[in-house]
């Protein structure tokens, strides 16, 4: 069997088993299974694959059709340019969750401390101290990342060492402010906000493979938008800023909650689908 007869029918499978990105994620697992890429795939099309690479990305396949996402089977997953270890232990990052780190870094600046609340993968904060000194100039940029869940921080930890950042981040365990300490100039949070009976609702990617605790945001889905806003002015630097990603319809529910809690110039901007993404604004002190 040739390489492009092994990609084909690894997109017959998927297409029959209707999974949403079968075309895509079927040549995803088969740069992951041969280590080609599409240049030399190319090249090599008509090639016959190895036995041991057919068995392998057979497998993969057969497990992606039980909707299991790509990026278990492959345990990466790019983001802003970079690349993170991930695991059913954190949320896989999204494309929509750069529009955070990209609104947060047109207001990072040298010297800058940080704090990602529920950090997940480290995804955010990574990128954010990371770009902010390679493409912005910033520097001495510092942050941490808190997340109750020992299991996703130390996948963070990983991507940490893998980025070379154990000098400009740190990480912590933490139920959201219990184990903070110290002010922030910035915190940014991407936490849960799928309203609990919503979650069942979900692709089986999300609801079966993804965990509960980094989706579920209570009955209306803003209950860490409360807790966070609420508790975040005792740890912000004089005009600190508070940066979330949100639901695509709780942009004016969070802006409301925000400038309730005292903070102003709240913005909410959209993604690319023009669909809000992101609320933050600037804490003064007075309320």
């Amino acid at each position: 069997m040739t390489w492009r007869e092994l990609l084909m029918e690894g997109k017959n499978i998927l297409t029959a088993g209707k999974i949403e990105d079968a075309e895509p994620d079927a040549w995803l697992l088969l740069e992951y299974v041969s280590q080609m890429d599409r240049a030399r795939f190319f090249l090599r099309q008509q090639e016959n694959a190895p036995e041991e690479n057919i068995r392998q990305y057979r497998d993969l396949i057969r497990q992606r059709g039980s909707h299991i996402p790509v990026q278990h089977l492959t345990g990466t997953q790019e983001f802003m340019g970079l690349e993170f270890i991930v695991s059913p232990d954190v949320l896989v990052p999204r494309q929509d969750t750069e529009i955070l780190v990209e609104e947060a870094l047109k207001y990072v600046h040298s010297g800058m401390k940080l704090l990602d609340m529920c950090t997940g993968s480290g995804c955010i904060l990574l990128s954010i101290v990371k770009l902010a000194a390679e493409l912005n100039g910033c520097k001495e940029v510092t942050g941490t990342g808190v997340d109750l869940s020992e299991k996703a921080l130390k996948i963070a930890q990983e991507n940490r060492r893998t980025l070379g950042m154990e000098k400009t981040t740190a990480l912590l365990q933490s139920d959201l402010f219990e184990q903070v300490n110290g002010t922030y100039d910035m915190i940014v949070s991407n936490p849960p906000y799928i309203a609990s009976e919503v979650i069942t609702t979900l692709s089986e990617e999300v609801k079966d493979h993804e965990p509960v605790m980094a989706l579920d945001g209570g009955p209306d889905g803003l209950d860490f938008y409360r807790i966070i806003i609420e508790k975040s002015p005792a740890y912000l630097a004089p005009k600190g800023m508070l940066f979330f990603e949100i639901g695509y319809d709780q942009g004016e529910a969070v802006k409301l909650l925000m400038e309730e809690e005292g903070y102003e110039e709240v913005t909410v901007s959209q993604d690319l689908a023009g669909l809000d993404r992101v609320v933050y604004g600037t804490f003064n002190g007075r309320k």
